[in-house]
């Protein structure tokens, strides 16, 4: 089976909540209608049928819903995009194997109960957030403790970018362009968030820790030589900061614990790139995606391209296997499949 577990949805009871509370009128949700696979399933269903024995792990499409109004509000939402997302896998286990919650990241102690009852109740594989929370770091006192949680759990974070629009490329300019903030800047943020949750011991705190960065893990496989000598010499720049006590505590070198990452294959248009993160990451860490229903032919190009590139790397049948299946149903616990 080819197992896409970075696939998108966005149910239409959730879309028409949406446009029923969202302070903007709903803008933002008939944004989404563009895309129709994201909420009509005959649509997405024949979309799926052009692949022989393909399913979807399916996560909510953005904005991020702690973008989306106050904490009251993100609760409401993460509540009813994780209950119609459970009741989707529910009717069509053959189809969406699993889901990966939603959460208000802006509600630091409602993030953790949704991220419980998602789990625990609705059977949640794991939880998505995005690469900041409002312009805060992950790894922010009030979010910081999913990590935790998650580990405990012994289930995935799925790691998605945000950037907008709104976010400059220069200091003097006022917004981005050239839609640079997404071509460029989604790969930026993943590599951030990254840095941030793997410099910050996050790894050695929580052994159990498993994070999937999304789109072939940003930047970080094909700056391995910076990245690795840059953050070898930690502190060497920024003689500001004291970063000594924080070097004595890594158990590894800095540019391994970025080696714990999962990354998924999303955006695997020929060989070069997707060689380069297997070469990084290694084909036990590397997870079938696609980002479907977004892209050419409502998904179906970046689907065909995703397939094509893992079958095109010099792999034994096991480990070809493994990211088109294995790895996910070990990650998620979904069992071997009959």
């Amino acid at each position: 089976m080819k197992l896409d577990v970075f696939s998108h949805i966005c149910p239409r009871p959730f879309h028409e909540r949406m446009e029923r509370v969202l302070p903007d009128g709903g803008a933002r949700a008939r944004l989404l209608y563009g895309v129709p696979s994201l909420h009509d399933m005959d649509l997405r269903f024949r979309l799926m049928d052009r692949f022989d024995d393909y399913a979807q792990i399916v996560c909510m499409s953005g904005p991020p819903i702690e973008s989306m109004g106050g904490p009251a509000l993100a609760c409401d939402l993460a509540r009813c995009a994780n209950d119609e997302m459970a009741e989707l896998v529910a009717r069509h286990a053959d189809r969406f194997p699993g889901f990966v919650a939603a959460l208000p990241m802006n509600d630091g102690d409602g993030l953790m109960r949704e991220a419980e009852r998602a789990v625990r109740d609705l059977g949640a594989v794991g939880v998505q957030v995005y690469t900041h929370v409002l312009g805060h770091p992950l790894t922010s006192p009030r979010t910081v403790g999913l990590f935790g949680l998650m580990a405990a759990l012994d289930l995935p974070i799925w790691l998605h970018p945000e950037r907008e629009a709104s976010h400059a490329d220069y200091t003097a300019e006022s917004r981005s362009h050239y839609e640079i903030w997404f071509a460029l800047g989604w790969p930026h943020e993943t590599s951030v968030a990254m840095a941030h949750i793997g410099l910050s011991g996050l790894f050695d705190r929580y052994p159990g820790l498993k994070v999937i960065a999304h789109q072939m893990g940003g930047t970080i496989p094909y700056l391995e030589g910076r990245v690795t000598n840059v953050w070898e010499r930690l502190g060497a720049r920024t003689p500001e900061e004291d970063y000594s006590s924080l070097r004595r505590a890594m158990t590894k070198r800095p540019v391994d614990y970025f080696r714990m990452f999962h990354a998924d294959t999303v955006g695997a248009i020929g060989q070069p790139a997707i060689e380069c993160c297997l070469d990084f990451f290694g084909p036990r860490n590397m997870l079938f995606a696609t980002d479907a229903p977004f892209g050419p032919e409502q998904g179906a190009g970046y689907i065909r391209s995703a397939i094509a590139a893992v079958e095109g790397l010099a792999l034994t049948d096991g480990q070809r296997q493994d990211i088109f299946e294995g790895n996910a149903r070990r990650l998620l616990k979904l069992g071997v499949k009959e």
